[in-house]
């Protein structure tokens, strides 16, 4: 469901069939009980999925140095002098299995809601299993990540007064992610045996033993294993180029697993002065786990290295809201204003001047700023007539850059976050046909323009745009009986795209939609 703009309306060009299956089932399960006065929930959850994918890959062509070796005579490829040859159809095309499992159990405590202290505090465990075989029309891809999370929790709150509250709450968090696998590749086996050379054998890679055995070459003489100690001058004097061998004294020190631990805190405080408003002010901290890159290691000519671990990226949230019931309850209003600091904000990065595979980073630092509110008005003059609406301001900027490189620009906005977004929607219902109850509803949908990536050389800026849907029906305590127009003038919503392979590729919202809705109740 994505289109390539130079080509027309909706149009996209594929080389080869994109195919998918995917499925999954999901268990979970909840045990509630006391124990004294405390209140215990437990709860766990077991996931599985497969997927097996065939994905049309020709889009590699526009932006891959190295294509003409999978498609072209060698003397295509690596001519002496003028090249000469033939290259076939670049259709490229990726055959791809993946096999997830999520086990995670949380055990929480709660107090008496009607104590003036309360308290919630517990534990959290989650692991998960990500194997995946990518086969790029020769076999030997295979990745196994696994994730393991354990947190203990806790929060309390305290009723200061009869206006007045505060919470106060910690967690404890251990993160660590691994990989396990290789990304082979075919070069070198014209023998017929699979010589493992170039690509990266991750498992090698990360098993924090510092060692680590050089396959970037067909000549076995080459392919020594080297260990932690070793200077650069050493291992070069095994017959390796300056660059493998700064690479290979780089892989020495990968670590194992990319870890972290550490703690985040919230603190709220609510103040209630009358029964139909409430204030807060809040302070909380996120954070998303680091990963390891599998290209760890790779260096630039300007020097760069790409990160073996990436350290988490941090968010320190500061937020005043409010939740209102104005005019004897025919008018709701709430909202919040916030400022969030993103700090060693991760992101991915393929630029082939550094290497030629996808590697993240902690890329930047930034800042957002922002308004967010809903309204309801049910005005008493004009029975059965509801009015909501609900909007967002954002304005977003990255402060400071930490790659160096030029594809991250400081005082750009981040992706995916238009600068206002809104909503208006109107019911209107009124008594039709006895004990049956009908109904008209219009509704409209805006959002601004917005980018797709804070990577300059694949930003694309979406169009802002504007939508109109309609539903009508009638219902009574048994059926309910609705016809709906979604997208009625037809918009071609950009919601999504990106420019990693210097191609455009943007996915649309659906099309005009018309359809009808019944419901039985007994």
């Amino acid at each position: 469901f994505f289109e390539d703009p130079s080509l027309g309306d909706l149009q996209i060009e594929r080389f080869e069939q994109d195919e998918i299956k995917d499925d999954f089932s999901n268990t979970s399960w909840t045990l509630e009980g006391r124990i004294g006065a405390l209140e215990l929930v437990y709860t766990g959850a077991y996931t599985k999925r497969e997927t097996s994918q065939r994905v049309d890959y020709s889009d590699y062509l526009f932006v891959g140095q190295y294509l003409p070796y999978y498609i072209c005579d060698g003397s295509v490829s690596y001519p002496g002098g003028a090249p000469s040859g033939t290259c076939q159809a670049p259709n490229l095309l990726v055959n791809s299995r993946t096999e997830t499992e999520v086990m995670t159990h949380e055990l929480r405590f709660n107090t008496p809601e009607d104590y003036p202290l309360r308290l919630t505090a517990g534990g959290f465990y989650s692991d998960l299993e990500l194997s995946e075989r990518n086969d790029f029309t020769y076999p030997g891809n295979d990745v196994r990540r696994t994730d393991t999370q354990f947190g203990i929790f806790g929060e309390a709150t305290y009723d200061i007064s009869d206006q007045f509250a505060i919470t106060l709450g910690a967690r404890y968090y251990d993160v660590e992610v691994d990989l396990e696998g290789s990304a082979n590749s075919s070069f070198c086996n014209s023998s017929g045996v699979d010589e493992n050379a170039f690509g990266t054998n991750i498992s090698d890679l990360y098993d924090g033993d510092g060692s680590f055995t050089f396959i970037g070459s067909c000549n076995d003489a080459l392919r020594q294993t080297f260990t932690e100690g070793q200077t650069v001058a050493e291992i070069q004097a095994a017959g390796l180029s300056p660059a493998q061998a700064q690479q290979v004294f780089n892989s020495l020190s990968a670590p194992d697993k990319a870890k972290t631990d550490g703690f985040i805190f919230k603190a709220n405080l609510t103040w209630t002065p009358t029964e139909d408003l409430l204030f807060y002010a809040t302070y909380s901290e996120g954070f998303r786990p680091g990963l390891l890159n599998r290209p760890g290691g790779a260096q630039s000519p300007g020097g760069f290295t790409v990160p073996f671990a990436l350290e988490t990226d941090d968010v320190t949230n500061y937020e005043f809201g409010w939740k209102t019931s104005l005019f004897d309850n025919q008018l709701r209003f709430n909202g919040n204003a916030f400022f969030v600091d993103v700090q060693n904000l991760q992101t991915t990065i393929f630029d082939t001047s550094i290497t030629n595979l996808f590697f993240s980073d902690n890329a930047a630092n930034a800042e957002i700023r922002g308004i967010e509110a809903d309204l309801t008005i049910a005005p008493y003059s004009l029975s059965g007539l509801t009015v909501s609406a609900a909007f967002s301001i954002l304005d977003t900027e990255i402060t400071e850059v930490l790659t160096p490189t030029d594809d991250v620009v400081a005082g750009r906005s981040l992706a995916y976050a238009p600068s206002f977004q809104g909503n208006i929607r109107a019911r209107y219902e009124w008594s039709a046909f006895g004990d049956w109850t009908a109904h008209v509803q219009p509704q409209v949908n805006y959002s601004a323009s917005s980018a797709t990536d804070i990577i300059e050389i694949n930003r694309i800026t979406l169009d802002s745009w504007t939508t109109f849907g309609l539903s009508a029906g009638l219902s009574d305590d048994t059926w309910s009986l609705e016809i709906f127009g979604d997208n009625l003038t037809d918009e071609r919503a950009e919601i999504s795209g990106n420019f990693v392979y210097d191609r455009a590729r943007i996915t649309v919202n659906r099309p005009l939609t018309v359809g009808a809705r019944v419901s039985f109740s007994y």
